[in-house]
């Protein structure tokens, strides 16, 4: 199994298309965003977009979070702008219904956030252009060929960068998390899927490739505890004279 990393794996999920009720929805999601907190997944997303304001200061942000499931990344981001004093309008964007409705009921004290349903490899760019895009643990859901559909609507939709947070494709990571989904995941659906995600994940080498394809976007790829990478994708800009 372990020699089987060498190669990102194509296998499908179990929330890929998750067939439970919302409570059950919600069971999962709760372990996802366990383990997201307890390892410091949300944190490095918060960081990041942070970074990319201190670096781009303006009267007012708009940030999309792609992929957002419960809104729970939406929300920390919020409450980071709120504790700082900055202003902003969050848009969450995620295809499962269910989930939407998790995050619309979650989020009734952030009218800052607005929820769409939609395709994400089917993004509009007229009415969806942001000036930070965040998404977390979302991209290995997709194929090469379907990322590199992805990665370029995402190019086009920023104004200042966009914060990509997934899955370094480790033995280390696929052993660890065995051990880890024994004392902090409750449900078998995140188990199961945390080990396909991981084997789904990337190696550095597997988005600097991704990167080249973007050549109108400087990139930033580091390595991040607990085997994650972050990649920062930010619009070049014409040198002034």
């Amino acid at each position: 199994m372990l020699a089987a990393l060498r190669i990102r794996s194509n296998d499908p999920e179990l929330m890929d298309n998750f067939q439970g009720d919302a409570a059950a929805l919600q069971r999962v999601l709760d372990d996802i965003n366990n383990v997201n907190k307890i390892l410091g997944g949300n944190a490095i997303t918060v960081s990041m977009v942070a970074r990319l304001m201190e670096q781009n200061p303006q009267e007012h942000y708009t940030i999309m979070d792609v992929g957002c499931a419960d809104g729970t990344m939406l929300r920390a981001m919020a409450d980071y702008c709120r504790k700082k004093a900055i202003k902003a309008a969050f848009i969450g964007i995620d295809l499962n219904t269910k989930a939407l409705t998790l995050a619309k009921n979650a989020s009734t004290d952030y009218p800052e956030i607005r929820y769409l349903e939609q395709d994400v490899l089917k993004l509009e760019q007229v009415d969806l252009n942001c000036d930070i895009l965040t998404t977390t643990l979302m991209t290995h859901h997709f194929t090469d060929s379907q990322l590199e559909v992805l990665l370029a609507q995402f190019a086009l939709l920023v104004n200042t960068g966009v914060v990509i947070n997934d899955l370094h494709r480790s033995p280390t990571a696929f052993v660890l998390f065995k051990l880890f989904s024994l004392f902090f995941i409750r449900t078998e659906t995140a188990k199961i899927d945390g080990l396909i995600s991981i084997r789904k994940g990337f190696r550095k080498k597997d988005l600097a490739r991704f990167a080249i394809q973007l050549p109108q976007m400087s990139h930033t790829i580091k390595w991040k505890w607990a085997f994650r990478y972050v990649w920062i994708m930010q619009p070049k800009r014409p040198i002034s004279i």
